[in-house]
């Protein structure tokens, strides 16, 4: 045979079919993926989002939308379904007024649950008031999905990762913070707008804590179709590049009078993507350390591989002296972060 094909016979009259093997996996991986339940925890903005970009990837058979608010999330749901038709999905679209049990049998579930950030707001602030409800939400979702993956999106994420890591006791591969997928996104926002070319010949990671204060916007590492982009920015704009990322949530907020959400929920989204497919994408995540990176008892944000099981393994990037300095002082604040957390759910 050439091309890699199978050859199987269909009919009496049909003597054989070749099929590619290309097509045929993504026949199989289709029909996994008909077989995945989703559910995301929080109807709002950056929730609402992250389920409009699965369902428009087909990423599931039936997904949960979970909200506090009365009807909210069922009026969400209804919404979302309504487009069916326009958008030629076929994902069952479900909405819950904190009714948990809909969500059984979910493989992962997102956590969106809290309040938004106000305009002077830190992520830090939100610490005593979401930290109840991420808590809660977490618990609830395990009772009834206790093979579940949970994604956490919830600020301070950092934070609200490491709660729910502990609140749950999950094995850590099943726990993982977005923020760096979103940071990273940022961060090639600004490069793009400095270089004036194409995001997707971009490769630009965002390491550490998911804060204006805490994330490293890694210069030195990132490139333009491998050629260094510091070869090709002087280094005052590498500097404000970096400074824009790191207060890319806060402009928004500013201008927007609350949190963002298109990026955020597509983030969210690109994360289940590589969790349902496998795909083995290498994401920028906040995970539980256990030494790598000389960190212990934190969940911060380094580059993983993330498949079907969660986050499969974490990839050294061998920061330098200046860049391990950095990534420390964000663990330092991560943890006085954690302490807080400790005080808050006393």
């Amino acid at each position: 045979m050439t091309c890699g094909a199978y050859v199987i016979r269909i009919f009496s009259w049909v003597r054989v079919a070749i099929i590619p093997t290309a097509y045929l996996c993504r026949v199989i991986s289709k029909n996994i993926i008909r077989c995945m339940k989703i559910t995301v925890v929080g109807a709002g903005a950056v929730g609402a989002t992250c389920a409009d970009n699965i369902i428009r990837k087909e990423l599931c058979s039936e997904l949960v939308l979970v909200d506090i608010k009365e009807g909210f999330a069922e009026g969400k749901a209804l919404d979302l379904t309504q487009t069916t038709s326009l958008l030629g999905f076929d994902t069952k679209v479900t909405g819950s007024t904190n009714d948990y049990s809909k969500t059984a049998g979910s493989d992962v579930c997102v956590i969106t649950s809290g309040i938004p950030r106000k305009p002077g707001m830190t992520r830090e602030e939100l610490i005593g008031t979401n930290a109840k409800i991420v808590e809660g939400v977490a618990k609830s979702l395990l009772e009834h999905s206790p093979n579940t993956i949970l994604v956490v999106i919830s600020n301070p994420m950092d934070t609200m990762t490491y709660l729910t890591l502990k609140a749950t006791g999950l094995p850590k591969e099943r726990v993982i913070g977005m923020g760096g997928i979103l940071d990273s996104s940022r961060f090639k926002t600004y490069l793009q707008q400095a270089l004036g070319c194409s995001q997707h010949d971009l490769q630009a990671t965002v390491v550490g804590g998911h804060g204006d204060t805490t994330m490293i916007p890694l210069t030195r590492l990132a490139t333009l179709q491998g050629v260094p982009v510091a070869d090709l920015l002087d280094e005052e704009t590498l500097k404000k590049v970096a400074a824009d990322t790191m207060v890319g949530g806060a402009t928004l907020t500013k201008l927007l009078g609350t949190s963002a959400w298109y990026a955020p929920g597509a983030a969210g989204a690109a994360l289940v993507e590589s969790i349902v497919r496998d795909e083995k994408k290498v994401f920028p995540c906040c995970v539980a350390l256990e030494g790598e990176y000389g960190q212990q008892d934190i969940c911060l944000g380094v580059p993983v591989v993330i498949g079907k099981k969660g986050w499969e393994r974490i990839v050294d990037l061998k920061l330098d002296e200046a860049e391990m300095a950095a990534f420390n002082k964000s663990a330092e604040a991560v943890r006085s972060m954690n302490s807080v957390l400790n005080e808050a759910t006393a």
